[in-house]
């Protein structure tokens, strides 16, 4: 049986906590199968995949060692364990637009995408119906207080033991403080062609600048605004005098199908990110 581990730590930048934790690892005879770090105006963030071949797997142990290894750095800890071959939780981050949670949700239940759906969390009411019409927990989070909601959304989102999150068409920006803690696990969909017009209305954007062509992009998620590794795109040509409106319903149409390629691309394929780039498509 193969068993996998993802660790996350966050802090204050300081010397040797790689070092420490890797050493512990190996301690434990884990296989590191990727390792990145990233330091932003002195804070540490460190992402770290581990696994194990063994029939004996101690993971209370393992990860009380951990947890013991962070409190000495005074770093925030999370570990996510899982068994090869197990079915991924997925959370589902929403605004008002239905097209692509209703698409990826209609995926997951006709078995396209083989990952089982386990909250819609929104910062807006107008999707419940959705949620209850598929048997889901609907959270209601105010994002007026950033801070207070991102700290509420990621309760939640240990509770229901979620193994990667999708925004679809959430509105909000998430912090690094978010992101970090979910590093290659948040795939967010946008309506452009990146890394063209992004931001906000992007497909006005695009009309207004008269391409030919308009597309869309599913990208893991940074701290950097529409600019994560690209996962997969689509893209249809503008007809003759064709108006906004309509540009805008071929989008949305484009979006969900889009994004239930990529999620079943980061499902089916073990996509690795190296310099910004995706491999493994």
């Amino acid at each position: 049986m193969k068993y996998f581990a993802t660790i996350t730590l966050i802090g204050k930048d300081k010397s040797g906590v790689i070092a420490n934790v890797t050493q512990y690892l190996f301690q434990w005879r884990a296989n590191i199968e990727a390792l990145e770090e990233q330091v932003l105006r002195g804070q540490f963030s460190m992402t770290l995949q581990a696994s194990w071949v063994t029939g004996h797997f101690p993971q209370r142990e393992i990860h009380d060692g951990l947890k013991k290894l962070a409190a000495q750095s005074r770093m925030e800890l999370k570990v996510h364990f899982a068994q090869k071959g197990q079915r991924q939780r997925m959370a589902l981050l929403v605004t008002k637009e239905s097209h692509a949670p209703a698409a990826v949700l209609a995926a997951a239940r006709a078995k396209q995408i083989d990952a089982e759906p386990a909250l819609l969390l929104s910062n807006r009411p107008d999707l419940r119906p959705l949620a209850e019409q598929h048997g889901l927990p609907f959270h209601l989070v105010n994002f007026k207080e950033r801070h207070a909601a991102e700290a509420r959304a990621l309760e939640l989102l240990e509770q229901e033991r979620i193994d990667f999150i999708v925004l679809a068409r959430f509105m909000k920006i998430l912090s690094p403080n978010f992101v970090w803690r979910w590093k290659n696990k948040i795939i967010n969909i946008h309506p452009s062609l990146l890394p063209a017009f992004p931001g906000a209305a992007a497909y006005r954007q695009a009309y207004e600048k008269g391409v030919k062509v308009i597309g869309v992009t599913a990208h893991f998620a940074t701290p950097d605004l529409d600019q994560g590794p690209i996962i997969w795109q689509e893209s249809f040509r503008v007809n003759s005098g064709e108006t906004l409106a309509s540009i805008v319903s071929r989008g949305q149409a484009a979006e969900s199908k889009c994004l239930v390629k990529a999620i079943r691309l980061f499902l089916k394929n073990r996509l690795d990110v190296y310099w910004g780039k995706v491999f493994g498509v």
